[in-house]
């Protein structure tokens, strides 16, 4: 149980590092999208 701060803290940056990577894919996601015409949106 010595190393409880040390798996608690690898399981925290692990999961806060997806969090980032999937906020900033998404939020460059919806930049990206009102570029393209609504025609060229099959996903409509």
């Amino acid at each position: 149980m010595d190393d409880i701060g040390f798996i608690l803290a690898s399981w925290l940056i692990t999961l806060g590092s997806i969090g980032v990577l999937a906020f900033v894919t998404l939020r460059r996601a919806r930049q990206l999208a009102e570029h393209v015409p609504d025609e060229a949106k099959p996903w409509l």
